[in-house]
This record gives structure tokens, sequence and C-alpha cells, in this order.
């Protein structure tokens, strides 16, 4: 007799990471209660499985869901608001002034959920978030059905969202208990980077992260001006201040990273940390080219990050996973350097990694959460198709995403939402176009 099962996906191919380097032909996912029990050619499938819902996707590619390793999603709203603009004159001359006279929750909220809608439709299924009113961006999440790691942001400045540093993390603590019963929901310390958080407030996060098994995701390395601040301010490079205090660890997500020497490259691999790559937003505000062919070689482990769309201008993960293997290729000189695979193993299952949760998602192991995307390779500029996985990295737009699932529930069928309102993220969007640009032509 045939097993009853929830959901039934044969594809073309299947590429599930785990194994490394492998891909299935005609071959279906089985998926019961949220997770993958069984992956096996699509013939056997059909006699050992009876599904309530069967997807046959002729021409797609089944991948595990991108896990984006570092995001500010309120800021979608700040898409193209200042362009052109180096770091510091682009935070400080613009991005912290429009923030500061309007972020409040709503505006978070809205924020994240357009940003939410727009990672669904690139295939992305988690993303660890840095950003104020955190509990903004999980009420997002979770409306959209996402899975995310909300960074319970750390910074010694006053903002809209807490005074100083004792509240931020105050406030940040009672909302992971508000969310503990949010299966798709978890936490990380966020502390903003070493250039806004003092040596008192770095020693609470150690204690904390120690205690209670919390990530720290830091902006580290990100330009040239934050090493010089460090060396002024502590007569030593951030890292090295850092790991004084005792940050480095597994628990330590470090972003950027575009200025780690070979020593500090060796430490961050050593102490098991991670990095978020986030190759468009470094080129964009000319932070730089972060060595990663070198950092891969020393085995550290990288995940792929879109950064904010205020500084990309887009969350998505198919662009910047195609720029990091080609920039990795051009700086080494090497054109082996960074393949394909390994290309889409960071964009999955290492930022699954990073987060602590590669027991649960990151690859298309029986056992694991379903948490999948179907691109569809039957668009001429994906033709012909020798190997899928060099045409996801090389050749495949985010816009050929057909279907995403998270936690075994289809979010995107299509190319079409089957929670979100596009039209009413739209609509609000604009509210918020509307009053951020009359505040930019009165600020000059």
């Amino acid at each position: 007799m045939n097993q009853t099962i929830d959901t039934l996906i044969e594809a073309s191919w299947i590429v599930p990471i785990e194994p490394a380097q492998q891909i299935f032909t005609s071959h279906a996912l089985a998926i019961h209660n949220g997770r993958i029990i069984d992956l096996l050619p699509a013939a056997e499938a059909r006699e050992r499985y009876q599904a309530r819902t069967r997807h046959v996707l002729d021409n797609h590619v089944l991948i595990p869901g991108f896990t984006n390793l570092h995001s500010h999603a309120p800021m979608s709203l700040l898409r193209g608001f200042a362009d052109d603009l180096p770091l510091m004159t682009w935070l400080k001359g613009h991005i912290w002034p429009a923030e500061q006279k309007h972020v409040n929750y709503q505006f978070a909220y809205d924020g994240a959920r357009l940003a939410c809608a727009e990672m669904l439709r690139g295939g992305i299924t988690c993303f660890n978030e840095m950003y104020f009113f955190p509990d903004a961006v999980a009420d997002a999440a979770i409306h959209c059905g996402l899975r995310a790691t909300i960074g319970m942001v750390i910074i010694d400045i006053p903002t809209a969202w807490a005074s100083d540093a004792d509240e931020y993390i105050h406030k940040g603590l009672a909302l992971r208990d508000r969310f503990l019963d949010e299966t798709r929901i978890r936490f990380a310390l966020a502390p903003h980077a070493p250039y806004t958080v003092g040596n008192r407030t770095f020693e609470k996060i150690v204690s904390l992260a120690d205690q209670l098994d919390l990530s720290i995701h830091i902006h580290l390395h990100e330009t040239t001006d934050e090493i010089n601040h460090g060396l002024a301010t502590y007569g030593q490079r951030p890292l090295a201040r850092l790991h004084d205090i005792g940050l480095t660890g597994p628990q330590l997500i470090a972003v950027h990273g575009v200025h780690f020497d070979e020593h500090e490259q060796q430490l961050l691999a050593d102490y098991g940390c991670h990095l978020a790559h986030c190759p468009a937003s470094n080129l964009k505000l000319a932070s730089g080219i972060a060595p990663v062919a070198d950092m891969l070689d020393k085995g550290l482990n990288i995940g792929i990050g879109t950064d904010g769309a205020a500084s990309n201008n887009s969350l998505d993960l198919f662009a910047d996973m195609r720029l990091a293997a080609l920039l990795s290729k051009g700086t080494s000189g090497n054109a082996a350097s960074l393949p394909a695979w390994q290309a889409l193993q960071m964009a999955t299952l290492n930022g699954a990694r990073a987060l602590g949760l590669a027991d649960v998602t990151g690859s298309l192991l029986p056992g694991k959460l379903a948490d999948i995307t179907a691109v569809d390779l039957s668009d001429l500029g994906s033709q012909p198709c020798y190997d899928p996985v060099a045409q996801l990295v090389y050749a495949t737009s985010r816009h050929q995403v057909s279907h995403v699932w998270v936690n075994g529930e289809l979010l995107l069928e299509h190319g079409d939402f089957t929670r979100l309102d596009s039209h009413e993220i739209r609509r609000t969007t604009r509210i918020w176009h509307d009053r951020l640009l009359a505040t930019h032509i009165t600020n000059g």
C-alpha cells in the first residue's frame, strides 16, 4: 500500500548540496509534516507515495532555499535613496538622518515585508537580520512565512528603538522571550560595528553569547576608515581588539571582511568563525573586494549576504552568487577559484552553518525541513543546459524562480505569492516613498 504524504515534487534535476557536487536527474522529493522524508527516482516515488499534492516541474532544478547571511530588511524602503556615495558620507549625510526622522515600528514592518516579498521571489527562504525595531522584522517574517535569525541590534548611540546599550540588550532579550514559540524565528546578538560599540558593551555581549548560546552578527573590517579608527582610538585593528575581548569563536558571524590580512584570516579560520560575504554592496560603496579565495583556502566558512537594498540595491542572491564567483576568479588569477558548485553551497548550506541551522536547512537531505526553491531553466537564456549548477550560477536570473517552499508550505507558486498581496505592498511602499522624498528635498 502506498504511503500517504503531503507533497511530492518531481523535477528534471535535484541538487541537494549534500552529498557535495551530486546532481539527481528525474528524481522527486517526498515531503510530509514540513520535512523531506525521501529523495528518490520519480517513477519509484509515484509507486511508493500517495501525495495529497503533486508538482511535476519539467525543465526545473530543485535546490535548497537560499540563506541570505546579512540583511537590513527595512532598508528596502531606502532603495536608491542616496546612491553613489562612500560609506561614511552615505551613512552620516543621508541614511542616518532619514532613519532618525522616519524609523519606527511601522517603517520597519513595511520595509521588512517588502524585503521578504522580494527575497521570496528570488528563492531566499532564510535571512540573517540586523536592524532597529527587530520586533517588526520578526512580525513581518512570520507574516510572510520566511525563516529568519533576528539580530538584537546593539549600538552605543541612542535611536528611536533604545537610548543606550543596556536598553538595547534588555529589549532584545525580552523580544527573544516573546518569540520563543515561533519555530521559524531565531535570535542573535547584533552589535553594529567596532566603531559604534565600546569595550564595556562588547564584554556584556560575549557573556550573553556564552550564557544563551547566541551568535554574534557584526560588521567587521568593512572599510579602511574602520581600521584607521580602531588604530587611532584603541591602538589595535578591530579584529585584534575583539579577539582580546573574547568575541572570536564559532558564534561569530563577521560581515564584509574586506580588509582582513593573512594573519587575521587564519585567526578567523582557526577559531571556527564565519564570514558573510556581500560582494555587490562592497563594490557599490567602494569598500573594496574581500579576499575570498584566500579565506576559503584557509578553511573559513563563508556564506553570501545581500546587505540592505539601500546599498546593493537588490536582494538578489543569484546576482551576488555570480559576482562572488567572478570576483574570486578575477582577483586570484585562477579560473578554477570558487567554482559554481562552491558558490551555490555558499548561498545555501554555508549560510545555514553560520547560523547554526545546518542540521535543519541548507541542503535537501531526508530529515531536514522542506525549505526548497524551484528554478525554471526552460528560458532561452538558460539553453542549452549541460550542467544545471553552472547554469544557476552563471546564466540564471532570480526571475526564473517558479516555486518556493518553507517548512513544506508553498509560499510561491508559478511566480505568484500564496500568502502576500503584492498590490498592498506596493501601495504601502509608495506612501513611504513620498514621505522620504519630501524629507530628502527639504534637507537639500
